[in-house]
């Protein structure tokens, strides 16, 4: 598995704008890293559902790696999902290139096939993330306004 993630392809959704920003200051993506332009909501956690190891600096991004059990580095020293890093899919790494290479390569390395800093296994259901977010929500608005009570 770590072998044919390896050298398998990697795939760079773009920001806009993204691929003129990298000419314009005389930079390039390394050989083997592949530009797409950027992608639509579900083509983009179809991407992400298939990859092995993901790098991002999106709070947004370490919940759907997390619900779809793919390992996230975090590109920065907090995050604002620490639920994410206690069940373990998640590791922020900061952005010491040293400390991120060492993290992708023990996650590309591990015989797993879905491998993690942690050997993480996302519970069947996180906390308050049960599909019932919009209910609690509801519920509380009534609980404070009298005049939603009706």
């Amino acid at each position: 598995a770590g072998a044919r993630a390896r050298g398998g392809p990697r795939p760079q959704p773009a920001l806009p704008g993204g691929p003129a920003r990298l000419a314009a200051a005389g930079l390039a993506l390394p050989a083997g890293i592949e530009s797409l332009p950027p992608l639509g909501y579900r083509d983009f956690l179809g991407l992400w559902s298939q990859a092995t190891l993901v790098l991002t600096d999106s709070g947004g991004l370490q919940e759907e790696t997390t619900a779809l059990g793919v390992p996230c580095l975090t590109l920065r020293e907090t995050t604002e999902r620490p639920i994410t890093v206690e069940c373990g899919s998640n590791q922020l790494v900061g952005t010491d290139p040293d400390r991120i290479l060492a993290a992708a390569g023990q996650i590309l390395e591990s015989e797993s096939p879905r491998p993690s800093p942690r050997q993480f296994q996302v519970p069947p259901r996180l906390p308050l993330w049960d599909g019932h977010a919009s209910e609690r929500i509801l519920s509380a608005l009534l609980d404070r306004s009298p005049r939603m009570r009706g």
